[in-house]
């Protein structure tokens, strides 16, 4: 294998690390695991005037519990069906002008 096959491997490679790596269903899925984390813990023992207010729903359990399963789907779906690094477009053949 000659060296520029090997930059070129090892290029490809970075590249779909990359694309792994910044991929906005890790952002999004740990964003809603870490917030639904913390409205269920809010949303375990309410106040009285809590559930006053909700009419008697413990809406941030059930609110935190829905953030929590949405992450965990973003996160599950991201590791199921990973980022594929972007395949570079076919380059065009060159027109010949009809005659």
């Amino acid at each position: 294998m000659s060296d520029l096959h090997k930059e070129v491997s090892e290029l490809e490679r970075k590249s779909a690390t990359a694309a792994r790596l910044f991929d906005i269903r890790r952002i999004i899925g740990g964003l809603f695991v870490v917030y639904g984390v913390i409205v269920t813990i809010a949303g375990i023992n309410p106040s009285e005037a809590d559930l006053k207010k909700a009419e008697g729903v413990h809406i941030n359990l059930w609110t935190g519990l829905a953030m929590l399963a949405l992450g965990l789907f973003f996160l599950i779906w991201m590791k199921l069906r990973p980022a594929q690094a972007p395949d570079e477009a076919p380059e065009e053949a060159p027109s010949t002008p009809e005659g």
